[in-house]
Protein backbone atom coordinates (compact mmCIF):
# COMPACT_ATOMS: atom_id res chain seq x y z
CA UNK A 1 0.00 0.00 0.00
CA UNK A 2 1.61 3.24 -1.20
CA UNK A 3 1.18 6.37 0.89
CA UNK A 4 2.04 9.95 -0.13
CA UNK A 5 2.30 13.00 2.13
CA UNK A 6 2.20 16.45 0.49
CA UNK A 7 3.40 19.40 2.56
CA UNK A 8 2.05 22.85 1.67
CA UNK A 9 1.99 26.37 3.07
CA UNK A 10 -0.14 28.28 0.55
CA UNK A 11 -2.14 27.85 -2.64
CA UNK A 12 -0.90 24.34 -3.37
CA UNK A 13 -0.52 24.60 -7.16
CA UNK A 14 1.93 21.68 -7.33
CA UNK A 15 -0.17 19.79 -4.81
CA UNK A 16 -3.21 20.16 -7.06
CA UNK A 17 -1.21 18.98 -10.06
CA UNK A 18 -0.22 15.86 -8.13
CA UNK A 19 -3.82 15.22 -7.11
CA UNK A 20 -4.91 15.54 -10.74
CA UNK A 21 -2.17 13.23 -12.04
CA UNK A 22 -3.91 9.92 -11.29
CA UNK A 23 -0.90 8.65 -9.38
CA UNK A 24 -0.70 4.98 -8.45
CA UNK A 25 -1.00 5.79 -4.75
CA UNK A 26 -3.37 4.22 -2.24
CA UNK A 27 -3.46 7.04 0.28
CA UNK A 28 -2.66 10.77 0.13
CA UNK A 29 -2.57 13.18 3.06
CA UNK A 30 -1.98 16.91 2.76
CA UNK A 31 -0.32 18.61 5.74
CA UNK A 32 0.03 22.36 6.12
CA UNK A 33 1.83 24.52 8.65
CA UNK A 34 -0.60 27.33 7.78
CA UNK A 35 -4.28 26.99 8.83
CA UNK A 36 -5.20 29.61 6.20
CA UNK A 37 -3.52 27.84 3.28
CA UNK A 38 -5.91 27.87 0.31
CA UNK A 39 -4.55 24.50 -0.74
CA UNK A 40 -6.35 22.85 2.17
CA UNK A 41 -9.74 23.62 0.62
CA UNK A 42 -8.54 22.30 -2.74
CA UNK A 43 -7.36 19.06 -1.15
CA UNK A 44 -10.71 18.60 0.58
CA UNK A 45 -12.50 19.02 -2.76
CA UNK A 46 -10.45 16.08 -4.00
CA UNK A 47 -11.55 14.07 -0.98
CA UNK A 48 -8.03 14.03 0.44
CA UNK A 49 -7.38 13.96 4.17
CA UNK A 50 -5.88 17.20 5.49
CA UNK A 51 -3.95 17.96 8.66
CA UNK A 52 -2.86 21.32 10.06
CA UNK A 53 0.20 21.62 12.28
CA UNK A 54 0.50 25.35 12.90
CA UNK A 55 4.18 26.22 13.33
CA UNK A 56 3.22 29.36 15.25
CA UNK A 57 2.03 27.27 18.18
CA UNK A 58 5.51 25.78 18.69
CA UNK A 59 8.37 27.58 20.44
CA UNK A 60 11.06 26.70 17.89
CA UNK A 61 11.84 24.82 14.70
CA UNK A 62 12.94 21.65 16.45
CA UNK A 63 9.69 21.14 18.37
CA UNK A 64 7.63 21.91 15.27
CA UNK A 65 9.65 19.49 13.14
CA UNK A 66 9.32 16.84 15.85
CA UNK A 67 5.53 17.17 15.79
CA UNK A 68 5.47 17.15 11.99
CA UNK A 69 7.68 14.05 11.84
CA UNK A 70 5.44 12.26 14.33
CA UNK A 71 2.38 12.91 12.17
CA UNK A 72 4.17 11.73 9.03
CA UNK A 73 5.32 8.58 10.82
CA UNK A 74 1.76 7.97 12.01
CA UNK A 75 0.62 8.09 8.39
CA UNK A 76 3.36 5.58 7.45
CA UNK A 77 4.31 7.67 4.43
CA UNK A 78 6.37 6.10 1.68
CA UNK A 79 7.13 9.52 0.19
CA UNK A 80 6.94 13.12 1.42
CA UNK A 81 6.63 15.76 -1.30
CA UNK A 82 7.28 19.41 -0.48
CA UNK A 83 4.91 21.55 -2.55
CA UNK A 84 5.44 25.17 -1.63
CA UNK A 85 6.20 24.31 1.98
CA UNK A 86 7.73 27.53 3.26
CA UNK A 87 9.75 26.16 6.14
CA UNK A 88 13.45 25.46 6.47
CA UNK A 89 13.54 21.93 7.83
CA UNK A 90 16.00 20.95 10.54
CA UNK A 91 18.80 18.50 9.80
CA UNK A 92 17.24 15.99 12.18
CA UNK A 93 13.96 16.01 10.24
CA UNK A 94 15.69 15.72 6.88
CA UNK A 95 17.93 12.89 8.02
CA UNK A 96 14.98 11.02 9.54
CA UNK A 97 13.25 10.92 6.15
CA UNK A 98 16.36 10.67 3.99
CA UNK A 99 15.59 9.08 0.65
CA UNK A 100 11.84 9.64 1.10
CA UNK A 101 11.73 13.45 1.01
CA UNK A 102 11.59 15.33 -2.31
CA UNK A 103 11.19 18.95 -3.34
CA UNK A 104 10.54 20.96 -6.48
CA UNK A 105 12.57 24.11 -7.01
CA UNK A 106 12.00 26.81 -9.68
CA UNK A 107 15.45 26.81 -11.23
CA UNK A 108 17.87 24.47 -12.92
CA UNK A 109 19.80 23.48 -9.83
CA UNK A 110 22.53 23.91 -8.81
CA UNK A 111 21.93 27.35 -10.35
CA UNK A 112 19.92 29.83 -8.30
CA UNK A 113 19.18 28.00 -5.06
CA UNK A 114 17.00 29.83 -2.55
CA UNK A 115 14.39 32.49 -3.24
CA UNK A 116 13.85 34.96 -6.08
CA UNK A 117 15.01 32.55 -8.78
CA UNK A 118 13.23 34.17 -11.72
CA UNK A 119 14.40 37.68 -10.94
CA UNK A 120 17.95 36.42 -10.51
CA UNK A 121 17.83 34.50 -13.78
CA UNK A 122 16.66 37.59 -15.65
CA UNK A 123 19.27 39.76 -13.94
CA UNK A 124 22.06 37.36 -14.91
CA UNK A 125 20.84 37.23 -18.51
CA UNK A 126 20.68 33.44 -18.73
CA UNK A 127 19.22 32.01 -21.93
CA UNK A 128 17.79 28.86 -20.33
CA UNK A 129 15.84 28.60 -17.08
CA UNK A 130 13.70 25.88 -15.59
CA UNK A 131 12.82 23.74 -12.60
CA UNK A 132 14.19 20.76 -10.72
CA UNK A 133 12.82 17.89 -8.62
CA UNK A 134 15.41 16.65 -6.16
CA UNK A 135 15.86 14.63 -3.01
CA UNK A 136 16.11 16.86 0.04
CA UNK A 137 19.34 16.96 2.04
CA UNK A 138 20.41 19.18 4.95
CA UNK A 139 22.01 21.60 2.47
CA UNK A 140 19.07 23.60 1.11
CA UNK A 141 18.36 23.10 -2.62
CA UNK A 142 21.40 20.90 -3.17
CA UNK A 143 20.07 17.32 -3.03
CA UNK A 144 20.43 14.65 -5.74
CA UNK A 145 18.57 15.68 -8.89
CA UNK A 146 15.77 13.40 -10.14
CA UNK A 147 14.36 15.30 -13.13
CA UNK A 148 14.51 18.78 -14.66
CA UNK A 149 12.66 20.86 -17.23
CA UNK A 150 14.33 23.63 -19.23
CA UNK A 151 12.74 26.44 -21.22
CA UNK A 152 14.27 29.35 -23.12
CA UNK A 153 14.24 32.79 -21.56
CA UNK A 154 12.53 35.08 -24.05
CA UNK A 155 13.68 38.61 -24.82
CA UNK A 156 10.49 40.17 -23.42
CA UNK A 157 10.13 37.89 -20.39
CA UNK A 158 9.23 39.33 -17.01
CA UNK A 159 9.37 37.54 -13.69
CA UNK A 160 5.67 36.84 -14.03
CA UNK A 161 5.73 35.42 -17.58
CA UNK A 162 8.79 33.33 -16.87
CA UNK A 163 7.32 32.00 -13.63
CA UNK A 164 4.05 31.07 -15.35
CA UNK A 165 5.76 29.05 -18.09
CA UNK A 166 8.02 27.31 -15.61
CA UNK A 167 5.10 26.45 -13.34
CA UNK A 168 3.54 24.49 -16.21
CA UNK A 169 6.69 22.38 -16.35
CA UNK A 170 6.79 21.97 -12.57
CA UNK A 171 3.37 20.33 -12.72
CA UNK A 172 4.60 17.83 -15.31
CA UNK A 173 7.90 16.80 -13.82
CA UNK A 174 6.79 16.59 -10.18
CA UNK A 175 4.14 14.02 -11.06
CA UNK A 176 6.70 12.07 -13.10
CA UNK A 177 9.16 12.01 -10.21
CA UNK A 178 6.47 10.71 -7.85
CA UNK A 179 5.47 8.02 -10.35
CA UNK A 180 9.08 6.83 -10.62
CA UNK A 181 9.49 6.77 -6.85
CA UNK A 182 6.27 4.86 -6.24
CA UNK A 183 7.25 2.34 -8.93
CA UNK A 184 10.61 1.82 -7.17
CA UNK A 185 12.48 3.04 -10.25
CA UNK A 186 14.72 5.62 -8.55
CA UNK A 187 18.20 4.61 -7.46
CA UNK A 188 20.47 7.13 -5.75
CA UNK A 189 24.23 6.67 -5.41
CA UNK A 190 26.89 9.29 -4.66
CA UNK A 191 24.58 12.22 -5.37
CA UNK A 192 23.46 10.78 -8.72
CA UNK A 193 19.95 9.46 -9.42
CA UNK A 194 19.28 6.82 -12.05
CA UNK A 195 15.93 5.50 -13.25
CA UNK A 196 15.49 1.77 -13.73
CA UNK A 197 13.60 0.49 -16.77
CA UNK A 198 13.17 3.99 -18.19
CA UNK A 199 11.44 4.17 -21.56
CA UNK A 200 12.02 6.70 -24.31
CA UNK A 201 8.78 8.41 -23.25
CA UNK A 202 10.22 9.19 -19.82
CA UNK A 203 12.98 11.78 -20.27
CA UNK A 204 14.92 13.05 -17.27
CA UNK A 205 15.15 16.48 -18.92
CA UNK A 206 12.06 18.07 -20.43
CA UNK A 207 12.79 20.80 -22.97
CA UNK A 208 9.51 21.94 -24.47
CA UNK A 209 10.98 24.74 -26.58
CA UNK A 210 9.48 28.15 -27.25
CA UNK A 211 6.06 28.76 -25.78
CA UNK A 212 4.11 31.85 -24.84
Amino acid sequence: MKSLIILISGRGSNMQALLEANLDVDNITVISNNPSATGLAIAKRFGVQTVVIDHRTYPDRITFDTALAAEIDRCEADLIALAGFMRILTDGFVNHFQGRLINIHPSLLPAFPGLGTHARALHEGVKIHGCTVHFVTPQVDHGPIIIQAAIPVLFDDTEETLAARILQQEHLIYAQAVRWFMADKLKCSHNHVSIDDMTICEPILYSPGLQH
